[in-house]
């Protein structure tokens, strides 16, 4: 049966729609910048939807330009980058979510020599032979924590894994039942322990536990002691936990390792900068830890990585395991992990050199003075149907770094004058949509913009986009 859209106006207005040919003559920037098969590809869609709306009677632009407008439309989108740099106004410093520790140019410059050519990533330039990637990086780790040697692996839950794998295998670990954590993403540290092949022992109570409660576990199938920093929670009121020095001596007695996961870590002492105290890798190590890990874009402030140090003769047990080559870091993450730990050589610079600790320690009356200077210019950009205001917060560290300690700060705090949480969530999902997103935290009824994070370097990108917001 004769389709009633088929006549003389329906096959005029198919003959206007260009050629394929045609069309890839007068778009060469375009075939310049994404490649002839890819423009090709897409111009056929395009041309397809055009035909499709044509024999639906749906009025279509069927010109060159709008077929041109059409494909660059969607081969800008395919071709965007899906991971952008953000605007981090949550309040949490070190977010997960959000890539946590932000790097330094000497690091990101470092990443961007190796990556761009040829290294000696494993090569001895000395002797011309085969070298060990691991030291590029050991002799300062060891320099910073004191420990006689030291490893790195892609983050701090695969040095846990490979520790126990090592040292554990088919053997039994007590640990305390209030040092159990949950981590990011549901792992959980007896699932680790787990697959590690070691053979979990809980030891004491959720919130007490005793030098006798592990004495009372070590068996002769005991391979180590382990004591893992609660870094993502705190128990309080009635609590007990052994310190690491009075375990470190059951376990000497005994003639086991005790190997203490200090999740976050860090290399410095906080409560010099104004910050919550925390006990650094090298004071662990001095405690008698024979080995410590700890993650290296937490507290550190570097890469991704995993970084464990201790005694010579377990590190190397470590480094044989062929797990260790599953989990070795790459040469860009080296690159820029070995800057950082350069920083912490120059102890009178390094707030201001390390983004993290700078964000860290930023004065809360210089972030309420930069909330009065922006407050104008976001009220304009909101318009009538919300109030900014600013108000006094606390930034959180981290969320698996310290996430109980708060430091004081200054938000621009939005409600909506509708008082609907409707109009509230359009304006968070909108900044989501700006160039350069602005990520903010919806809390009690209003978007919270916690300006911690926003150094006065970004600020001005930070307005100047405001005028592409779209309520």
């Amino acid at each position: 049966m004769q389709n009633h859209l088929i006549g003389p106006d329906v096959d005029n207005t198919y003959r206007q729609i260009p050629g394929i040919d045609t069309l890839l003559q007068q778009m060469a920037e375009e075939v310049d910048l994404w490649g002839r098969a890819a423009v090709t590809q897409s111009l056929r869609q395009v041309l397809a939807e055009l035909r499709q709306a044509i024999s639906d009677e749906v009025s279509s632009d069927c010109s060159t330009e709008a077929i041109r407008r059409q494909v660059n439309t969607t081969l800008s989108a395919t071709h965007a980058p899906s991971l952008v740099p953000v605007f981090n106004l949550t309040g949490t410093v070190l977010h997960t979510n959000l890539g946590r520790a932000i790097l330094p140019p000497e690091a990101l410059d470092a990443i961007t020599t190796v990556a761009g050519s040829a290294s000696n990533l494993e090569f001895d330039l000395a002797t011309g032979t085969r070298g060990d990637r691991d030291s590029h990086v050991e002799g300062l780790v060891c320099e910073l924590t004191g420990a006689e040697a030291a490893t790195v692996v892609n983050n701090n839950a695969a040095a846990v894994l490979l520790v126990l794998n090592t040292l554990a295998l088919n053997r039994e670990v007590p640990v305390s039942r209030g040092e159990l954590v949950e981590i990011g993403g549901s792992f959980r540290i007896p699932d680790v322990m787990q697959r590690s092949g070691c053979i979990l022992v809980e030891t004491g109570s959720t919130n007490r536990t005793h030098l006798k409660d592990y004495r009372n576990a070590i068996t002769d199938k005991t391979a180590l002691l382990m004591k893992v920093h609660t870094s993502n929670y705190r128990v309080e009121g009635f609590t007990h936990a052994v310190e690491e020095s009075e375990l470190a001596t059951l376990a000497h007695k005994h003639h086991l390792p005790l190997v203490v996961d200090l999740g976050s870590g860090n290399l410095v002492d906080f409560a010099t900068l104004g910050l919550p105290s925390e006990r650094t890798a090298a004071q662990t190590i001095d405690q008698g830890a024979d080995i410590v890990t700890f993650s290296g874009d937490k507290l550190l402030g570097g890469p991704q990585a995993g970084l464990i140090a201790g005694r010579a003769d377990l590190i190397e047990a470590i480094n044989n395991n062929p797990l260790k080559r599953a989990l070795r870091l790459d040469k860009m993450t080296l690159a820029g992990l070995v800057e950082i730990l350069k920083l912490y050589r120059d102890p009178q610079r390094l707030v201001q050199r390390l983004p993290t600790l700078r964000l860290l320690t930023r004065n809360v009356t210089d972030i309420r003075a930069q909330a009065r200077e922006l407050l104008p210019a976001v009220q304009h950009a909101l318009g009538e149907a919300f109030i900014v205001s600013i108000t006094a917060c606390h930034s959180q560290i981290g969320s698996g770094s310290l996430p109980v300690d708060l430091i004081a700060s200054a938000a621009l705090h939005v409600t909506p004058r509708s008082g609907d949480d409707v109009d509230l969530r359009r304006l968070s999902k909108a900044l989501r949509q700006l160039p350069r997103p602005v990520i903010g935290r919806l809390h009690k009824n209003a978007l919270w913009l916690d300006l911690r994070c926003l150094e006065s370097a970004q600020q001005q990108q930070f307005t100047d986009q405001l005028h592409a917001l779209t309520l």
